[in-house]
């Protein structure tokens, strides 16, 4: 088998246009954002308050969806009902904010502090809800366990959150409360009735999060589109954090899994939300989730410029060709990579976000069933018989969900590469035996 490849000259790299979400209906989108207050939330987080701040539009939600978090932890701690379970509301929900904590610290470690409002000397936020969790007797382990993560996490920083963390090294802190607005988060928290203020809270998380997303899939685009090798390690390195958030978006909105049943099911009927996932799932109510979707998808279209290759018109493998070549070679033509390696960091992160995404999709459909009943979730759904789970089986009769993750691989040349690298070595090693 040949690796063999004859490279076109290196193109510039095509940015994708952002995809066309799906038909929504307009009413329910609408009703869903207004619940939430995501008007509100996103005029903060698209506000230019630092404007030498190049990143304000990625760090201010992902430290909103981490205020947020803290708030859910006082919600659950103060639930009084006798039935709650509150221990695994706040072992989740710090487990949460522990993986929120880790990708910020890495948002602020790639930027530095230019531009970042600072208060030199160290201060704490007196807005943000963990000063408050740490002075609360049945929350202060919670709050403790927190702050140390803050300061572990923190430490290759040139700054800290100022949140109550013990910031040994007396380092700068950022102006939580002016870069977060707790208050803000506060006044519109408490206009929301106590009985749904669980599902309220863990949506927004939700909803920061993706807004986050998008953020880095911009940066991504913004990155490949100079054409610059040397850049590719930075696109990369974003890349891999919005594999992360993916992840992240699949374990929030897991704590559906721990509301009350009875209480669940109340609400869901006062608020409209429909179990059918056959036609139009809950999820895709958020305009957020479906342009981030529809995004990391077409992640796929940049290949071909990162191979150094232009799609073959007439369907011929040579994208697949490039890669193979690439994959053996850690190149894709006789000179040197500028930074070694960096071709195939980027392109295995593309496959992990394919991967991500179609886990996400996997684990909401599981959710749904389990919180809302089988029968009444896959009610009229087309895609109830076992030869429609087999994979990369026709996906006309399949509901949206299963459509997604039993898709061929967004990223086909690459998974052909593979397989086919993988069978010229089993054939090579045979002859060699």
């Amino acid at each position: 088998m040949s690796l063999h490849v004859k490279h076109l000259p290196n193109p510039s790299i095509r940015v994708p246009l952002c995809s066309s979400p799906p038909p929504v209906n307009a009413a329910e989108t609408s009703a869903y954002e207004n619940y939430l207050r995501l008007p509100e939330l996103r005029a903060i987080w698209t506000a230019r308050d630092s404007p030498e701040w190049s990143n304000e539009t990625v760090l201010k939600p992902a430290l909103q969806g981490l205020e947020i978090t803290f708030r859910s932890i006082y919600v659950a701690l103060s639930d009084g009902r006798s039935y709650s379970n509150r221990r695994e509301w706040t072992r989740r929900l710090q487990s949460i904010s522990s993986k929120q904590i880790e990708l910020i610290s890495v948002l602020f470690e790639e930027e530095g502090s230019r531009g970042v409002p600072l208060q030199q000397k160290p201060t704490t936020s007196s807005g943000s809800f963990l000063p408050r969790l740490a002075t609360w007797d049945v929350s202060a382990d919670v709050a403790a366990k927190i702050v140390l993560e803050i300061e572990c996490h923190m430490r290759l920083s040139d700054f800290t959150l100022g949140l109550g963390e013990p910031n040994l090294a007396g380092k700068p802190t950022i102006d939580y409360d002016l870069v977060c607005r707790p208050s803000l988060l506060r006044y519109s928290f408490e206009r929301i009735p106590e009985e749904s203020r669980t599902l309220f809270n863990v949506n927004q998380i939700l909803e920061s999060w993706l807004f986050v997303a998008g953020q880095l899939l911009n940066r991504i685009a913004e990155t490949l589109s100079s054409g610059d090798d040397r850049d590719l390690e930075k696109a990369s390195g974003d890349t891999w954090l919005l594999e992360r958030i993916w992840k992240l978006l699949m374990e929030i909105e897991d704590l559906h899994l721990l509301m009350d049943p009875d209480d669940f099911l109340r609400l869901k009927n006062q608020l409209g939300i429909k179990a059918n996932i056959s036609d139009q799932p809950f999820c895709f109510r958020s305009k957020s989730l479906v342009d981030v979707t529809n995004r990391s998808k077409e992640l796929k279209t940049m290949v071909p410029g990162i191979l150094g290759v232009e799609v073959d018109p007439n369907g011929g493998p040579r994208v697949q060709d490039a890669a193979m070549f690439l994959l053996r070679h850690h190149q894709i033509g006789s000179e040197k990579e500028v930074v070694p390696g960096s071709r195939i960091h980027l392109l295995q992160a593309f496959q992990a976000v394919d991967a991500a995404v179609k886990k996400f999709f996997f684990s909401y459909r599981q959710l749904v069933v389990v919180v809302m009943g089988n029968l009444e979730a896959l009610s009229n759904s087309g895609g109830a018989g076992d030869e429609d789970w087999l994979p990369y089986a026709g996906t006309a009769n399949m509901d949206p969900l299963t459509q997604i993750f039993s898709e061929p691989p967004y990223l086909p040349s690459l998974d052909a590469a593979k397989t086919f690298l993988g069978d010229y070595y089993f054939h090579r090693m045979n002859r060699q035996s």
